[in-house]
């Protein structure tokens, strides 16, 4: 048995034990190479959840079913990602053409509805109240997607500062944080936790589902991609209000501002970094023990794990 002393340790674990239960349940060979190469984040966050409600150890079979909850997350997050391709037209995911570039976009939308209901086939065989969580995280997700698309498909709308600013924000919490908070809910549910630990659960992976998207955003701006849907929230925070750009005058833009807007990013970054690290050092609802400590370093371990890619750490 691996022993754990850090949460490295614990996300070298868990990503060879997803990783298998991934290769022995997906049959669909197409579907598996959707799987292949995501960071399994929230599988993580999923697992130290039930660890940290004195959830059974490996050799309980009742781990089997957990690591079974840990597949279903990736399945509905990767077909997210597979949909999200097709709808921003990104010809590439984790260095392989995107599955619309490959299979056709018809059979793209398909495998994705295909693997959504693989995931929520393995949320309800876990009980009703798995199934909910699943059902009620991908509606959420969805209303986050419609909202991102509105607020790119709109460029006529003057939308205030403010106004965008709360879209930019909304679409982060339920495009990606409804996943960590529905990870970390249903690792404590799988423990047999109460519904006040695993909402407690939900409230961190949410801060930590924010922070994460916040600091894969800035990496992208460092990297002069997502104009469209990033920046121009972004300038209009820092007061440059004149409405419709071309590309070359947001990039003149973003250099012109980039200490300004890294700043924002990451005062934004450590503030819900601190909320999720806050939640778990003020509640006793988790009992002290090595997982609530790395229920504590994790959610600092994430944010940077991101943020190296442009050598930056907080």
């Amino acid at each position: 048995m691996v022993r754990i002393n850090s949460v490295d340790d614990f996300f070298k674990k868990i990503i060879e034990e997803v990783n298998m239960e991934i290769e022995n349940s997906i049959k669909d060979p197409v579907i598996k190479s959707v799987l292949d190469g995501g960071k399994r984040l929230r599988p993580m966050l999923m697992l130290l959840s039930y660890h940290a409600c004195n959830g059974n150890e490996k050799n309980d079979g009742n781990y089997k079913r957990v690591l079974e909850g840990a597949v279903s997350i990736e399945l509905a997050h990767n077909a997210s990602l597979v949909h999200d391709d097709i709808i921003d037209e990104d010809t590439e995911r984790r260095g392989k053409p995107a599955l619309h570039v490959s299979n056709g976009v018809n059979t793209a939308l398909l495998l994705g509805h295909k693997m959504i209901a693989a995931g929520f086939g393995i949320a309800l065989s876990h009980g009703p109240d798995i199934a909910r969580v699943y059902v009620d995280t991908w509606n959420e997700a969805l209303s986050g997607e419609i909202l991102e698309v509105k607020m790119n498909n709109n460029g006529k709308e003057e939308y205030s500062k403010e106004n965008l600013l709360n879209m930019y924000y909304r679409i982060i919490n339920q495009k990606t944080a409804s996943l960590f908070a529905s990870a970390c809910m249903s690792g404590a549910l799988e423990a047999k936790a109460s519904w006040d630990i695993a909402k407690m659960l939900g409230e961190y992976g949410r801060e930590i589902g924010m922070a994460y998207q916040l600091a894969d955003d800035l990496v992208d701006l460092e990297n002069g991609e997502r104009l469209d849907s990033v920046i121009k929230p972004l300038l209009k925070m820092i007061g440059n209000n004149n409405g419709r750009f071309t590309n070359f005058l947001l990039r003149r833009k973003l250099v012109k501002n980039t200490p300004k807007i890294k700043e924002i990013y990451l005062s934004k970054i450590k503030e819900h970094v601190q909320r999720a690290e806050e939640i778990i050092r003020r509640d006793d609802l988790i009992p002290g023990s090595l997982y609530k400590k790395l229920l504590l370093e994790a959610p600092r371990y994430i944010v940077n794990r991101m943020l190296r890619e442009i050598n930056i750490s907080i």
